[in-house]
């Protein structure tokens, strides 16, 4: 299992098929075995090499519990890490949530490492609406998850218990005070396909970003809430398999 230090931290990554690079991020509470779960990784390793990374406080990555250490900076920093001991210069780019983000925040600081940027459930505005989740995880993981309805599914229930709460609340704290990014959306100049399902709380910030944003491609996914459009990868698949085919023959031809 490959792994990066970045100042002191060990990010923790897979790397799947081949083809042209492509990163997948995920979501806060989750890990990289999520994309595997819902059948992005079978789907798209045929065409993408897939360098799959587990963001910080999460999965095989190491587990701090300072918040600052979760400033999106640090994190795309992360990212560009995995890319770097790959020895991959430029890559299409995948983050769901909190990788979406990360997404942001990579425009921000590394736009010329991708070709492409992928964002679903998230917006660049200052983010609210995490405090319930701080609150529930503050003696462990079990609060919140038995306060979710519906319930999920074993292995999702699981995964989640696992996670290790104190760098969950690090992350969550990280998260919520992000600052405003939206100032980037007009010199996001790479290709980039944003999406969100009509049920999700951050479509409404999801569908008025793509308004300043010079190259990009928007989708609204009916009657999806956050968790369902990461899970429902029959939905969410055509439309990034569509984008995809279309800018990386774009960027062979750079």
């Amino acid at each position: 299992m490959p792994y990066k230090d970045t100042e002191g931290v060990r990010i923790h990554y897979q790397v799947a098929g081949d083809g042209p690079s492509l990163v997948l991020q995920h979501g806060l509470t989750s890990n990289m075995s999520r994309w595997l779960a819902h059948g992005y990784v079978d789907a798209l390793k045929g065409d993408y090499r897939l360098i799959m990374i587990d963001a910080r406080g999460h999965g095989d990555s190491d587990k701090p519990y300072d918040p600052d250490v979760y400033d999106r900076k640090i994190m795309a920093s992360d990212v560009i890490a995995a890319l770097d001991a790959e020895g991959v210069d430029k890559s299409h780019y995948m983050g769901y949530s909190m990788g979406g983000s990360i997404g942001f925040g990579l425009a921000e600081s590394y736009p010329e490492r991708f070709h492409s940027l992928i964002i679903g459930g998230m917006h660049p505005y200052p983010l609210s609406g995490l405090d319930a989740l701080l609150e529930l995880i503050e003696g462990g993981m079990e609060g919140w998850v038995n306060a979710m309805d519906p319930q999920p599914d074993a292995e999702r229930k699981q995964q989640l218990l696992a996670n290790d709460h104190r760098s969950i609340k690090a992350a969550s704290l990280g998260l919520s005070n992000r600052p405003d990014l939206s100032h980037v959306l007009p010199a996001m100049t790479m290709p980039c396909l944003v999406y969100a399902g009509d049920a999700d709380d951050l479509h409404v910030g999801a569908e008025k970003c793509v308004e300043d944003m010079p190259n990009v491609t928007w989708a609204s996914l009916p009657g999806l809430d956050h968790g369902q459009a990461m899970e429902r990868s029959d939905l969410v698949l055509p439309h990034v398999t569509e984008f995809l085919s279309t800018v990386v023959q774009g960027a062979a031809a750079d």
